[in-house]
């Protein structure tokens, strides 16, 4: 049985030029390639803090404020910010993303799952130990665990549409943008090449 392996030199090549094409950008539209994904890992981790801030005022919990709010920033930073360049950026810059509409929706999917719903969740064991630790707030027996965590989300989620719509649509938009700077960046001539 032959076995198939893919042609790392051609993909070098590839992976070079668009390098190279990118260098030739502008400073800002180099920066929005490159850190893009750090605005989405933001942006999660001020909708982790808002998330931690409104479960901490349902569950009654004053303690351990530093305890919940790292995890809840720093989590949501790393997950938003890793999934966008594994699955947006680095797609991208590789050339194995070549559709403005499948990267506009790559970017919207991981702006509402990671950078919306994700910390949204989190914030919910986070906040629940504390809880229970702090015995803050009356906690229910086995058999109602499910419906309790339901009734005590539900007001949250409802706070934090707002916040997450907002992080889907500029992952969404910021997906869409730096499409368009590849584009442009591919459109540059080679620096190298002069015509005569």
């Amino acid at each position: 049985m032959e076995s198939h392996k893919p042609s790392t030199s051609k993909d070098d090549l590839i992976l070079n030029i668009i390098s190279r094409k990118i260098k030739q950008l502008p400073e800002s539209d180099r920066n929005l390639l490159e850190y893009g994904s750090a605005y989405i890992g933001l942006n999660a981790a001020f909708g982790g803090l808002i998330a931690n801030s409104l479960f901490r005022r349902i569950l009654n919990v004053t303690q351990a404020r530093l305890a919940s709010s790292l995890p809840m920033a720093v989590i949501p930073f790393l997950t938003a910010n890793l999934s966008y360049q594994s699955l947006v950026s680095l797609p991208l810059s590789t050339g194995d993303l070549n559709c403005e509409t499948c990267t506009t929706t790559r970017g919207a999917l991981v702006g509402l799952v990671m950078g919306g719903l994700y910390p949204i969740l989190l914030a919910i064991p986070v906040n629940g130990g504390l809880a229970a630790r702090y015995e803050s707030s009356p906690l229910p027996q086995r058999g109602n665990i499910f419906n309790y965590w339901i009734t005590v989300s539900k007001p949250v989620f409802r706070k934090m549409l707002f916040p997450t719509l907002l992080q889907t649509v500029f992952a969404s938009y910021l997906g869409s943008r730096q499409y368009k700077l590849l584009i442009k960046a591919l459109q540059l001539p080679e620096p190298d090449l002069e015509i005569h």
